[in-house]
């Protein structure tokens, strides 16, 4: 595994639409660089099934039906980031969400010495980016990915990883969803890109170009923020 010399844990943020390839690209970093990707639905279920003071917080909230709180979620990131597995760092995969919780971070990361060292922002075209998701499905036995037009089993129906017949597809994996999607994302992440740009971490790059071609440019990007 590669590594950088770093005297802190780096703190990366991975911005951008559902099927931008944030989670492959995450995985990528992970591997190259020993971090630890961390979305909020993995910091919720890992605090809940540890039994942490917040994660029984966030569980009588969610099981109340409501949503939990930006405070919650923050005193969860704050126990998470004391774990041994982050000791070289995060990837942030859809947190922060707003600017009040992009503040809410800035104020825990100085508590504990941290800083941004680069928010990303994996940019896509719209209309690509809804002929990609609305062809997407699963196989139903191992999870491995495929597509309509872009990713077919080598042998139809019949899934290269497992060899299962079975497969799925997300019942929000459809044009129209899929559009609505990409506004709700836009709307609601424009701000982020401007308070990120404001403070200097804020990185761009095409998302829409070959995996590993993009995985080259963004391994640099890391790089060359993390030292």
């Amino acid at each position: 595994m590669d590594s950088v010399v770093k005297t802190t844990p780096a703190v990366l943020i991975l911005l951008g639409p559902p099927g931008a390839g944030k989670g492959t690209q995450a995985r990528i970093l992970e591997d190259k660089f020993g971090l630890v990707q961390l979305s909020t639905g993995d910091l919720l279920r890992t605090a809940v099934a540890a039994g942490t003071e917040a994660g029984l917080r966030a569980k009588s909230v969610m099981d109340a039906g409501g949503l939990v709180s930006d405070d919650i979620v923050i005193a969860i990131l704050r126990d998470r980031l004391t774990a041994t597995d982050c000791v070289r760092g995060i990837i942030l995969d859809g947190f922060p969400r707003t600017t009040v919780q992009a503040e809410a971070l800035d104020d825990l990361l100085a508590e504990t010495g941290q800083k941004i060292n680069a928010a990303i922002s994996l940019e896509v075209d719209d209309a690509a980016m809804v002929a990609r998701i609305s062809g997407r499905y699963t196989c139903a036995g191992c999870g491995e990915g495929y597509h309509d037009a872009f990713k077919q089993p080598q042998q139809a129906g019949i899934c290269d990883k497992c060899g299962g017949t079975e497969f799925k597809r997300r019942a929000d994996d459809n044009a129209a969803t899929v559009g609505q999607r990409l506004q709700a994302y836009h709307a609601q992440t424009a701000p982020l890109i401007a308070y990120y740009d404001s403070k200097g971490v804020l990185q761009r790059i095409d998302a829409m170009g070959d995996i590993a071609a993009i995985a080259t440019e963004l391994t640099t990007m890391v790089e060359n923020a993390m030292t």
